[in-house]
């Protein structure tokens, strides 16, 4: 089997960060030695979650077996998800801000066609609904757990608790018009039907475009982890994926 070098696009800080988490499990579990040390499991974990790398290919690459890898990666995963930045606490922080931004966005997931509930008729084809909180900037501040697919997203929002923790602290919100309805605090764009716009009308929807157009670059952020551009996993583990890249995202950004 041919081998070579591959970069993955991300600092040592964030390498240095999930390796002193899993040093830090391994002292707490008493754990014997193992085929990688915690450096080792770190770039594995990366390398699977920002290349999107396979479990085969990073058994080639380490010289380890498939179930290791497997057991790696999930150990790596759950540590990382269990520092994951709670809702209340991340709409608490935001409360700093202008406003915010609310969107959703299907993660595809390899799954078969009796799957109905994860199938997504908006997109044609099957995935998890993730909700998406992000500044004026397009940071991502909050990804939510992984709902089927069919899920529509003012649901999500409202099953999360979305809505309600935004209204609790206040916090002004954009978002597109899936989430009509969605309360006082989110602002969606006036509907062209079934009447006509007014200039004033046009030109509100003008300024709502512009400040919710940032919230496609935290989606997009949440996408340049390429696991997330198909996974091939249960689907019940795509919560705790969302959350550990939410936690190395937090840790790249960090100056």
């Amino acid at each position: 089997m041919l081998s070579y070098p591959a970069a993955i696009t991300l600092s040592t800080r964030t390498l240095n960060h999930l390796a002193d988490l899993i040093r830090g499990h391994r002292q707490q579990q008493r754990s014997r030695w193992r085929r990688l040390d915690p450096g080792q499991q770190a770039l594995l974990t990366l390398a699977h979650l920002r290349n999107g790398d396979t479990y085969r290919r990073l058994a080639a690459g380490f010289a380890i077996g498939t179930s290791t890898v497997y057991r790696y990666l999930r150990e790596a995963i759950d540590l990382l998800a269990a520092h994951a930045l709670p809702l209340h606490r991340a709409v608490y922080l935001a409360a700093r801000l202008l406003f915010v931004i609310l969107d959703g966005t299907l993660v595809p997931i390899d799954r078969i066609a009796e799957d109905r509930p994860y199938y997504s008729g908006k997109h044609k084809r099957h995935g998890v609904n993730v909700q998406v909180l992000a500044d004026s900037r397009g940071r991502l501040l909050w990804a939510s757990p992984a709902l089927p697919g069919s899920t529509h997203d003012l649901t999500a929002a409202r099953r999360h608790g979305v809505i309600t923790a935004l209204i609790k602290f206040g916090v002004a919100c954009y978002a597109d018009a899936a989430y009509q309805g969605a309360g006082p605090v989110v602002a969606v764009a006036f509907r062209r039907r079934p009447k006509r716009l007014s200039r004033n009308q046009k030109a509100v929807n003008r300024n709502h475009a512009r400040n919710r157009a940032p919230g496609e670059r935290a989606v997009a952020t949440l996408k340049t982890w390429k696991v997330l551009s198909k996974l091939r996993c249960c689907p019940r583990r795509a919560t705790a994926i969302i959350n550990a890249i939410r936690v190395l995202q937090t840790v790249e950004e960090q100056h």
